[in-house]
């Protein structure tokens, strides 16, 4: 078992992989006839892309550049509650630009190094960057892929989309800045290892040029091509990246595809929802940010638009639907996972379940 990476051996204390490996053998005993459906139940295209941002984020953060980055932030930042609030606000800013897993890959490894160089307790950090996320990435149709399927699917503009949207952002976003000036003590910021400042140039400089064609063919529905460009490169230039990166991730995010999935298509859930009476807002909202906490608001918002055509409330409602359980979103998995602490499951949870009941709340109150 040695010569497997270090992320698929820490796989056997990993509890949501084992939970998800074991739904996966009730599925594969109760339903045999279709294991050939399997492969098809996974969406390719977003574990390529996944894989790809992990090689590339892997490459910047050994590279060293992020440590340099996280001096020149601490040395302009005076106290850990500024740097939160900073950080949190970037975080949800970029989520809203690009795409909630993107502003993950490149906040959450800079934070770590800030934290190591400062000596702060990262966990809070990142738990707030994945509450950021959440927020943040909501308003536009472009920020998470919940918001991209209901944008293709209704085609109601850009414009529409966001001013639909920015009630319920606000909203979030304004609770989430006053609960991390309240999180965080104001502090003064102390560097007490600046350590080796070298940057591999030639690591960063791959990394750099790799990043910008990725996102653009993976934008195009090619990334699998992306994929296969950016782990050529990196086998013959750099082999020990392809090594490093998290393959239990990954492994993980296969069997949430097929597991949600499958649990999504029983007739007994279709049945459930059917019955819920989703013609009305006030029930569809709830229902939506409820199944989200069971089944991730990705695949939640494709079984509920088939019930449903109000796609505001729904769009609210699995939106909200991503805080609370670390299930809610798959960004909160991405987040804790790079952050690589056991204990934060806890913490996370601590911190997201009473705001997804006041987000919820406020929510449904708005409407």
């Amino acid at each position: 078992m040695n010569w497997l990476p270090e992320s698929l051996r820490g796989l056997r204390r990993d509890m949501l992989f084992l939970t998800l490996l074991a739904a996966s053998v009730v599925f594969a005993i109760a339903l045999p006839s279709r294991l050939p459906e399997w492969p098809g139940l996974v969406d390719w295209p977003t574990i390529a892309a996944l894989t790809g941002l992990l090689l590339l984020t892997k490459a910047v953060e050994t590279s060293g550049a992020l440590h340099v980055a996280g001096h020149w932030l601490i040395d302009r930042t005076a106290t850990r509650r500024i740097a939160a609030l900073g950080l949190v606000a970037a975080t949800a800013l970029l989520s809203m630009l690009l795409t909630n897993d993107v502003s993950l890959f490149v906040m959450v490894p800079l934070t770590l190094s800030m934290c190591r160089i400062a000596r702060m307790p990262a966990t809070k950090l990142v738990i707030f960057e994945a509450l950021a996320v959440n927020a943040g990435s909501m308003l536009t149709p472009i920020g998470n892929p919940q918001n991209l399927f209901l944008w293709q699917q209704w085609g109601n503009g850009f414009g529409g989309f966001v001013l639909a949207m920015l009630p319920l952002v606000a909203l979030a976003l304004g609770l989430l800045l006053v609960v991390t000036a309240f999180a965080f003590p104001a502090t003064r910021l102390e560097v007490h290892d600046r350590g080796d400042e070298q940057v591999d140039h030639r690591m960063l400089i791959v990394a750099a040029v790799l990043y910008l064609p990725f996102i653009v063919l993976a934008d195009m529905h090619m990334a699998g091509w992306a994929l296969l460009g950016v782990f050529v490169v990196f086998l013959a230039f750099r082999p020990r990246i392809v090594a490093a990166i998290d393959w239990g991730l990954l492994l993980t995010f296969v069997l949430m595809f097929i597991d949600l999935k499958l649990l999504a298509g029983l007739q007994v859930i279709r049945d459930f929802i059917g019955g819920l009476g989703l013609d009305h807002p006030g029930h569809l909202y709830v229902t939506s940010a409820l199944v989200s906490q069971v089944m991730s608001n990705v695949p939640a918002t494709i079984l509920l638009s088939e019930y449903s055509h109000d796609w505001r409330t729904l769009a609210w409602g699995v939106n909200a639907g991503g805080f609370g359980v670390v299930l809610g979103s798959l960004a909160n998995l991405i987040a804790l996972r790079l952050l690589g602490e056991r204990k934060a499951w806890l913490a996370f949870h601590i911190w997201s379940i009473p705001f997804f009941i006041v987000v919820g709340l406020l929510g449904w109150a708005l409407l």
